[in-house]
């Protein structure tokens, strides 16, 4: 026992003096590694959002439409008004969230009523009861990104995550692919059963799978380092000092600011409203991605072939984002891996618009996906920039996450179906607006190298670290 204890007190006695050893190495390595067990739960919960958020696209593909008599740009409208709720509820979502402190209370919450939702929109009758359920769905969805973005930039340092980022955001990516295979079996299995059209069990299978699985999240997700019951006090000491010293302020600085001056300190940051725009525009370009199953349909072949062909593009994306986010973390760098995303799509966009062949057409679904992994370092690059104070950063990635948006519920009308089978406006719409989206997030990356060139001058003119403003040694990651 005493050896035990002499072991503890050693360690705790590295973190504070912040001096490397190996028992703080080792104790670092399992912290990380329970900690990653614990978050791995989140993809399976952003792929049930992006399910229940999507799964009117795949419904398209039945009698969706029919049944419910829509007419005009009603479909359309019925896709982006999801946003509208969605864009209203992020900040003061993220903000109950800093104050509460329990995301493992409030994004269970947030699933359950969701899962609710989507699972009543089965049972709606007509054009007005499915626009105020996908309204009420975006409404109840809007805490969980962000949530989740600010949960994982409360545990992890700086070059850890883009990785984490794409951990958990990869759900998505796989839901894109496989919630359309999923959807293939019930759209073509239970048609009729119970006497209810295949489109609505595709709601209430769906619906209740993220009821059941919102439940057990309760017992798994973590809150942040110092209220987290699970942890050992030597891993607390730890989870906060590693932060620290990652540049997330002076660990007795550390959240300081309250929720409504992080409120003030977002507002007034204009890189907060550049990345906003940037990625209003980035959104318009990845509009595609609710039309995917209508665009795989332009292919020729019949539903259940459609849905399935859905399914590679996004596992190759899942892949790539990965391989991306694991060189961005490693090299400490972002932008030139956004970049070489964003030029794959690009040119995906492009041999779209230039042909109908059906092999060209596949492949080039398979270019425009990897717009995702780019996507995904971009929320590492975000979190990175906004990481010293919690406040500011839970009150930034909701409103940029809810501001962009936006994009999508411009995006729903990009693709009307006077414009298709081709779609080579919408194309070459999403094209353009990659494009001017990709500039911007240059000009930041240009922006941010010379702060970085004017700390580091500043810290070599210093006389003495006090002279110096907030962390030594901090670097805005590129």
């Amino acid at each position: 026992m005493s050896a035990v204890s002499e072991e503890k007190s050693d360690v705790i006695d590295d973190l504070s003096s912040g001096l490397p050893s190996r028992a703080r190495d080792d104790l670092e390595r399992r912290l990380v590694r329970k900690l990653d067990l614990r978050m791995s739960v989140i993809v399976l919960l952003y792929a049930l959002n992006f399910v229940d958020r999507a799964n009117a696209s795949s419904a398209r593909l039945a009698t969706f439409e029919q049944d419910l008599h829509l007419q005009g740009n009603e479909y359309a409208t019925i896709l982006s008004i999801v946003y509208v709720g969605y864009i209203l509820m992020q900040v003061p979502a993220n903000m109950v969230l800093h104050w509460l402190e329990r995301p493992s209370i409030l994004i269970p919450c947030s699933m359950v009523i969701w899962g609710l939702v989507s699972t009543l929109t089965g049972i709606t009758k007509n054009y007005t009861g499915i626009l105020l359920a996908r309204f009420f769905l975006g409404f109840v969805e809007a805490p969980f990104y962000p949530g989740v973005l600010f949960l994982i930039s409360g545990w992890y340092k700086r070059d850890e995550l883009a990785v984490r980022t794409t951990l958990v955001t990869c759900g998505s990516v796989l839901s894109s692919g496989f919630g359309s295979v999923f959807a293939s079996g019930i759209l073509s299995g239970m048609q009729g059963k119970l006497g209810q059209a295949a489109w609505r069990w595709l709601f209430y299978i769906e619906g209740g799978a993220t009821i059941l699985v919102a439940i057990c999240a309760f017992f798994i997700l973590p809150d942040f380092p110092h209220n987290t019951r699970w942890l050992t006090p030597e891993e607390r000491e730890l989870a906060i000092s590693r932060l620290a010293e990652d540049g997330q302020g002076r660990a007795d600085d550390l959240g300081k600011r309250t929720t409504m001056q992080g409120l003030q300190d977002a507002v007034s940051d204009w890189k907060v409203w550049w990345f906003s725009v940037a990625l209003i525009i980035q959104f318009v370009a990845l509009s595609f991605v609710i039309y995917f199953p209508t665009l795989a349909a332009t292919l020729g072949y019949d539903t259940t072939v459609t849905l399935l062909l859905c399914a590679p593009p996004w596992v190759l994306a899942t892949i790539t984002a990965f391989v991306l986010s694991r060189y961005s973390d490693k090299t400490q760098k972002r932008y030139v891996y956004f970049f070489a995303s964003s030029a794959t799509a690009a040119l995906g966009f492009i041999i779209s618009i230039c042909t109908m062949n059906t092999a060209a057409r596949y492949i080039s679904m398979f270019m425009m996906a990897q717009i995702a992994a780019g996507y995904m370092v971009i929320w590492g690059w975000i979190n990175n920039i906004f990481v010293r104070e919690p406040a500011k950063r839970a009150v930034a990635i909701a409103l940029i996450n809810g501001l962009s948006q936006a994009g999508n519920i411009i995006g729903a009308f990009v693709w009307p179906p006077n414009w298709g089978p081709t779609y080579r406006y919408s194309f070459a719409v999403c094209f353009a607006a990659l494009g001017l989206s990709t500039a911007m997030f240059g000009v930041m990356h240009l922006h941010l190298k010379r702060l970085n060139e004017r700390m580091e001058r500043n810290e070599q003119d210093a006389k003495g670290v006090n002279e110096i403003r907030g962390s030594v040694g901090f670097r805005y990651l590129v």
